[in-house]
């Protein structure tokens, strides 16, 4: 895929890890996926981190604050989608039933955002750019290339997204294939009673050349594996982890 330039509204754009350490999360991330860490100081001590492939931006990244540690919030990632008009978007969300965990607010020149949590418990973030649009890179290796959304009442998800962006929802009773303007750009599963205490969420992929290579990377820098790796038939191949403060993510070896 291109570089990326810009984003319409729908697109997913950005993904940004909430972690527990930040200097190990940049350790781990850079001897998996190669990932250059370039900070950028938005208060005294505070640090944003923006994950660099090649010199183009693939993601972010940033400490958790005190008052969200005693909250006992895990170390998770952030995943954005692009709307044409935060505070639009954000009270179209609101009457189809989200909650909305931050209002609208600007983020200096960048862009404008919030946070909502879906009608079934997932959170999401809505990103109108101006001087940061999202990604550079998106379903390069190294870079993310698919969101999932696991969930505990499908029908309900399908509801909420298909009228707040417009997405298509296809695929079959086991796996929903969201799809905008026709392309697919991610999917949905129903959380599985053998999952565990499993809340819903959404997980983002990044794509790798090698998936049992990557996740051999991902264990001997601390991290873990749960799930896989594990074919997807006529797909390609991938494996649920986690990063050494336990961010889940995934990783997708492409066979097409």
């Amino acid at each position: 895929m291109p570089e990326m330039t810009s984003y319409t509204p729908g697109m997913f754009c950005w993904d940004e890890l909430a972690t527990s350490n930040h200097a190990g999360a940049k350790e781990f991330y850079k001897n998996v996926f190669d990932w250059n860490a370039n900070d950028s100081e938005y208060g005294p001590g505070n640090f944003y981190t923006t994950f660099e492939l090649g010199g183009k931006g693939v993601a972010g990244g940033y400490g958790m604050d005190q008052a969200q540690l005693d909250r006992g919030v895990p170390p998770h990632w952030n995943v954005y989608v692009a709307v044409a008009n935060a505070d639009e978007a954000t009270a179209k969300a609101k009457s189809l039933g989200a909650n909305v965990m931050m209002e609208p607010f600007d983020v200096m020149e960048h862009g404008r955002m919030s946070v909502i949590m879906d009608p079934t418990g997932a959170a999401i973030c809505l990103w109108q750019g101006n001087k940061h649009i999202g990604a550079q890179l998106m379903g390069n290796n190294g870079s993310f290339c698919w969101w999932e959304l696991n969930t505990k009442d499908v029908e309900a998800a399908k509801k909420f997204y298909t009228e707040l962006f417009g997405w298509e929802a296809g695929g079959d009773p086991n796996y929903t294939e969201w799809k905008q303007n026709g392309v697919s750009i991610g999917g949905m599963m129903q959380i599985q009673p053998e999952w565990g205490p499993v809340p819903p969420n959404w997980m983002p992929y990044v794509a790798v050349a090698d998936a049992d290579g990557t996740v051999e990377k991902i264990k001997a820098n601390g991290g873990s594996v749960m799930m896989g790796p594990q074919d997807i038939p006529n797909m390609g191949r991938f494996a649920v982890c986690a990063d050494g403060q336990r961010a889940p993510f995934a990783i997708f070896q492409s066979k097409m």
